[in-house]
C-alpha cells in the first residue's frame, strides 16, 4: 500500500495511513514519508501501537539516532535501547511517580515551547513519539509552524533578526523551574551551541524562525535584551493560528521535525499514568550547520 495524507491544518500536520510501520518498510515508502514530512513538518499515524523494536526500526530509516538529555544525567532506564527517551510519569521499577521525584521536574519542563536537542550539534531532526497510557484528561501535545511563524514576521522584524543567532543551552530550561542539582561536569556535558534566528529548510526551500525555550541569549546583546527579544518571538511564533493541538489516543504514533516547529505537552494529573516512548534522530549536517 502507498502513503495516504489527509491535512488536519491548512499546509502544516496531516494524518498518515495507508502504511504499516511495525513493519519493514521499503525505499519508496521512507522517501514518501521525508517528503510528507517536508510538506506538513507533523505527522500523525493513528492505530499503530509499536513495540521497542520496531519503534526503533522504523526511526533508524530516517538517521543516526540521538541521546539528547540521557547524556547529562543517565540513570535508571526502562526501556531496552537507551535511545528511547521515557517521556511519561512512571518510575524506572514502573510506580506512578510521585511529585516530588526528579521525573515530574521533566515532565514540567515538557510543557515548555521546544525543538528536542536544539541545544546540541548535530541537533534532533525527526522526532517518533509511540502513545502506551494516555490519562483520562490533559496530557496533549501541542505543535508551532516556524515556518508560518517566520512567513507572518512583520518586515522590519524580519529585518532585525537576519543575521542574529540565538545561543542554546541544555540546562537553561530546568534552571527556570529551579532544577538546579547538577554537577559541574553534568553542567559542561553538553556546551551551548549557535544557531541563526533565521535559517532556510535545505529541503523545502521555507524560511524558518528558529527560537525555543532552550535559547537563552543572542549572540552580540546583552542578556536582558537578548532574552525580551526571544521572548517576543516565541510569542509571536506560539499564536493560535500557528498551533496544532493533538489529542492522543493508545497507539498514535505523531512524527515531527524539530529544525521547523516547536511542541509541548499540557498539563494534566500527575497521579494519573501518562507513558509515551520517543526516538528521536540526528540531523545530517546542512549548510546551516556549517555555518553556525
Amino acid at each position: 500500500m502507498a502513503l495516504s495524507l489527509t491535512p488536519l491544518t491548512p499546509g502544516f500536520v496531516a494524518e498518515a495511513s495507508g502504511l504499516d510501520i511495525s513493519r519493514p518498510l521499503d525505499e519508496v515508502s521512507v522517501r514518501a514519508i521525508e517528503k510528507a514530512m517536508d510538506d506538513y513538518a507533523v505527522l500523525v499515524f493513528r492505530d499503530q501501537p509499536l513495540d521497542q523494536d520496531q519503534q526503533i526500526r522504523f526511526a533508524k530509516y530516517f538517521g543516526p539516532l540521538d541521546l539528547g538529555l540521557r547524556k547529562v544525567k543517565g540513570g535508571a532506564h526502562r526501556f531496552d535501547y537507551a535511545e528511547l527517551a521515557d517521556i511519561s510519569n512512571v518510575t524506572a521499577d514502573g510506580a506512578v511517580a510521585g511529585r516530588e521525584h526528579a521525573k515530574i521536574v521533566g515532565n514540567i519542563a515538557n510543557q515548555l515551547w521546544h525543538s528536542d536537542s536544539s541545544f546540541q550539534r548535530p541537533r534532533a531532526k525527526y522526532s517518533m513519539l509511540s502513545a502506551v497510557v494516555v490519562p483520562g484528561h490533559g496530557g496533549e501535545t501541542e505543535f508551532a509552524d516556524l515556518r508560518a511563524a517566520y512567513d507572518h514576521l512583520p518586515a522590519d522584524m524580519k529585518a532585525t533578526i537576519r543575521d542574529l543567532k540565538a545561543v542554546h543551552y541544555a540546562l537553561h530550561s530546568r534552571f527556570l523551574l529551579g532544577d538546579t542539582d547538577y554537577t559541574e561536569a553534568q553542567r559542561q556535558a553538553i556546551p551551548a551551541v549557535q544557531w541563526p534566528l533565521v535559517q532556510t529548510d535545505p529541503r523545502s526551500g521555507r524560511k524558518i524562525l528558529f527560537v525555543g525555550i532552550h535559547a537563552c541569549e543572542v549572540v552580540g546583546m546583552t542578556v536582558a535584551e537578548g532574552r525580551m527579544l526571544l521572548l517576543d518571538l516565541l510569542e509571536h511564533a506560539t499564536q493560535r493560528e500557528f498551533v496544532y493541538r493533538h489529542h492522543w489516543r493508545v497507539g498514535d504514533l505523531v512524527m515531527w521535525d524539530n529544525t521547523a516547529t516547536l511542541h509541548r505537552g499540557r498539563r494534566f494529573d500527575f497521579g494519573q499514568r501518562r507513558e509515551l516512548r520517543r526516538a528521536t534522530t540526528e540531523e545530517v549536517q546542512t549548510s546551516i550547520e556549517a555555518a553556525a
